[in-house]
Order: C-alpha cells, then sequence, then structure tokens
C-alpha cells in the first residue's frame, strides 16, 4: 500500500472518529478530577514517595496508596503493592483468600483467562491449586457475549462462596463486558443472593467508564499496575479494592494472618505507582483514542475487528480477525518494530508458560510485559485473532499502524 493512500485512509477514520474522541474525552476528564480529588483528599507530599526497608511498619506512602486506590474505585479498602507480581498472582491472592475448602467459585462470565487454568484446576505437580484444597468450581458460559440469566440465578440459589466475574474477554471474539452488563446481573443476582461476594477482574477495564464495578455492587475488583492503573510509569505491582472485612481476608492470604497489611516495604520508593495512577485516566484516553482509530482502519479495509467501529469500548483492546497466520505474525512483527524499545527484535510464535497454545506477543515495552504500552498478542489457532491493546500516545498508535499497512 502506498504512502498517498495510507494517509487518505488515516485522514478518513479520524474524521470518522471524531464523536468517539470527543466521548472518550469527557470519560477522562471525569475520572481526571476523581483521581485529583484522591490526591487533595489524602494530602499527598514528597513524604509519600520514599522507600521504606524490611517490615515496612508505618510504611506512610504504601498505607495511602492503598487508601486513594480506595477511594478512587469506590471501595473501603485496598491493598496496592509492588510486592503483587502481576495480575494473575493478585488474583491468585484474592481467592486463596476469600476461599476454603469444600466451598465453590462460580465463574458466571465463562471461563477465565489460560494464566488462572493451574490456580484453578491444578497440574500434576500438586502445587497447590483451588482443586488441590478440595475447592470447587462451577462456570456458567455466555450466550454470545451476554451473561445466561436464567442458568446465573438459578445456580447463585445455591450460595457459592465467591461469584466471579472476568471483565476483559480474554482470548475470545466478544467484546469486554460493559459496566452496565455487570450492574444489571449483580442488581437481579442480589435480589436472590444477598450473601457471596462479587468478584470481578478488572485488567483492562479501568477508567474505560466513569465507574468501576465496585461503585456498581461488585465486592472486590482486582487488577495489575503495568496496566490502565499504573498510567505507563509503575514498573510492577498490583492492586485489590473492596469491603473492609473481605480485604481483611485476603491480606491475610498476601502476607499471613499474624501480619495483615502492616508489613511490606519496597525500597525504591512510591513516585511512580503515584505518578502512574494521576497520569494514568489520560493515558487511557490515548489507549482508547488509539485503539478506535484502528478499529476504522482496519473495518474500512474490510478486516473484522471487535470491537465494530465506533462502538463503544469496555477495555483497551481491540481484536483483529485475519485470514492467514502469516499476515497475523507479519502485523504483530511490525508492531515490535515500530516500538520504542526493542524495536530490532523480531517476535516468533513460542510456547509459553500458562498458555494452552503457542504465542506471538509484541511488546517494545519501557516497563516488560506492560499491555497499557502499546502490545500486541495472539494465540497460534484459528481463527486467526491478534488482541492488540495499549499505547502511551496517539500519536505512536498512528505511526505504527502505519508502518503496518504497508506490509498489509
Amino acid at each position: 500500500m502506498v504512502s498517498e493512500q495510507i494517509e487518505e485512509l488515516i485522514a478518513k477514520a479520524e474524521k470518522k472518529c471524531q464523536d468517539t474522541f470527543q466521548k472518550l474525552q469527557r470519560v477522562a476528564l471525569f475520572n481526571q478530577e476523581k483521581v485529583l480529588n484522591a490526591f487533595k483528599n489524602n494530602r499527598v507530599g514528597l513524604r509519600n514517595f520514599a522507600g521504606t526497608t524490611g517490615y515496612g511498619y508505618d510504611d506512610i506512602g504504601r498505607d495511602t496508596l492503598n487508601t486513594i486506590f480506595a477511594e478512587v474505585f469506590g471501595g473501603e479498602d485496598a491493598i496496592v503493592s509492588p510486592n503483587i507480581t502481576c495480575g494473575s498472582h493478585a488474583l491468585k491472592i484474592a481467592l486463596f483468600g476469600l476461599l476454603r475448602p469444600g466451598e465453590t467459585m462460580l465463574s458466571i462470565s465463562g471461563k477465565p483467562y489460560d494464566t488462572l487454568d493451574d490456580t484453578i484446576f491444578g497440574t500434576n505437580k500438586d502445587l497447590g491449586s483451588l482443586r488441590d484444597w478440595q475447592i470447587s468450581y462451577k462456570q456458567i458460559d455466555l450466550i454470545d457475549g451476554y451473561f445466561d440469566e436464567t442458568k446465573i440465578l438459578n445456580e447463585v440459589k445455591n450460595n457459592p462462596a465467591i461469584i466471579y466475574i472476568q471483565r476483559s474477554k480474554g482470548y475470545e471474539w466478544r467484546d469486554a463486558l460493559s459496566i452496565k452488563s455487570i450492574e444489571n446481573i449483580i442488581n437481579k443476582i442480589r435480589k436472590i443472593n444477598t450473601q457471596s461476594p462479587i468478584v470481578v477482574d478488572n485488567c483492562y477495564g479501568e477508567f474505560v467508564d466513569t465507574v468501576e464495578p465496585t461503585q456498581v455492587g461488585a465486592n472486590i475488583i482486582i487488577g495489575s499496575l503495568i496496566k490502565n492503573p499504573g498510567g505507563g510509569l509503575a514498573p510492577t505491582g498490583g492492586y485489590i479494592v473492596g469491603d473492609k472485612n473481605l480485604i481483611e481476608k485476603i491480606s491475610a492470604s498476601y502476607t499471613s494472618p499474624s501480619l495483615l497489611k502492616e508489613v511490606g516495604s519496597y525500597e525504591f520508593g512510591y513516585r511512580l505507582f503515584y505518578q502512574g495512577l494521576f497520569l494514568a485516566p489520560h493515558t487511557v484516553l490515548q489507549s482508547l483514542k488509539g485503539s478506535a482509530f484502528i478499529g476504522c482502519v482496519l473495518e474500512d479495509l474490510g478486516y473484522e475487528v471487535m470491537p465494530k467501529a465506533n462502538a463503544d469500548m469496555y477495555d483497551i483492546i481491540r481484536s483483529i480477525k485475519f485470514k492467514k497466520k502469516d499476515e497475523l505474525i507479519a502485523f504483530c512483527q511490525e508492531i515490535q518494530k515500530n516500538s520504542p524499545v526493542d524495536s530490532f527484535v523480531f517476535p516468533e510464535p513460542w510456547d509459553m508458560p500458562g498458555y494452552n497454545h503457542q504465542v506471538i506477543m509484541a511488546a517494545g515495552t519501557f516497563v516488560l510485559g506492560s499491555s497499557i504500552e502499546l502490545s500486541c498478542d495472539a494465540p497460534i489457532k484459528e481463527p486467526y485473532v491478534l488482541y492488540l491493546q495499549g499505547g502511551l500516545t496517539y500519536e505512536h498508535i498512528v505511526i505504527a499502524l502505519k508502518e503496518c499497512l504497508k506490509k498489509l
């Protein structure tokens, strides 16, 4: 594809996206004010950025960060820590904090991410999965991307120990779950079951809307700091936000029943976590604008995208369906080639821990594996669907797509 054609496509797509861009900017403005108010309410100062060592007793940086996350996401309490290695780790901590032998975990959004397989179902290595601890698992699949209300409302009468929802799509060809749909099913569940905690995997969904699942009835939300809420600056970490009594149970799993949230140091300091959260609404806006733009361009070229061009977006992930494996791989390689870090690296499909198929990933990111930065990944299986996410700046996303279009 020649440069003139590409420029015409880009100009056409940006014109088509103007209404979407304005809507996204209003959401970002609302969320930026919410975050700013939380910083002001909690009197954030330079003292909050200082690191600690050892046990981390009276770590004001850690404790204030917990309070701010709880306020921003509408929870009573929070665990926010660089000692949580990733989103999957945060989910594991929460599940083992809330579930006990003989109880049941009910997932009402289908099967969770492949990276939770060993946590839930276990392996032959006796590594301490939920199954190893005699915790049962039940699943109700979505119907065409929507909650199966009849089955869910029938099953929750049995009072499962937790009701689990994965907000994002994982490796599925569907939209992420909207806050409105989550609120609707929670309201219906609560007419039947007022006891079972509702736990939401919030990864990729933070700041996409003006409210979070905890603000529409979820008891716990969980996510990664190298996704949306880290703003591209947080170097590691995860968060768990929700009801105070549940956070206490989870904190016993995070550290130990005798220590709870009283310990946990980080010698390098907390500035990047605070600054990343402050920038997060704007960074998510950049990612969403880029996603909308890519959707318009590729749909004009005849590719299937999910969500469809200019449709509402419920997370930062854009799914693109390719007809050929080689085309998918070439697109992924071009994203890597136009990354600010490791642009010289040539990604290939490979066997990756936690996944059931070979996976190709492009992630030329400042923070290793950060998916709020422009990155993509795909399991090598039919249909050939690439999952593109992130982007610290809209301009970088446009530049990278131009180079991809030359290959397509």
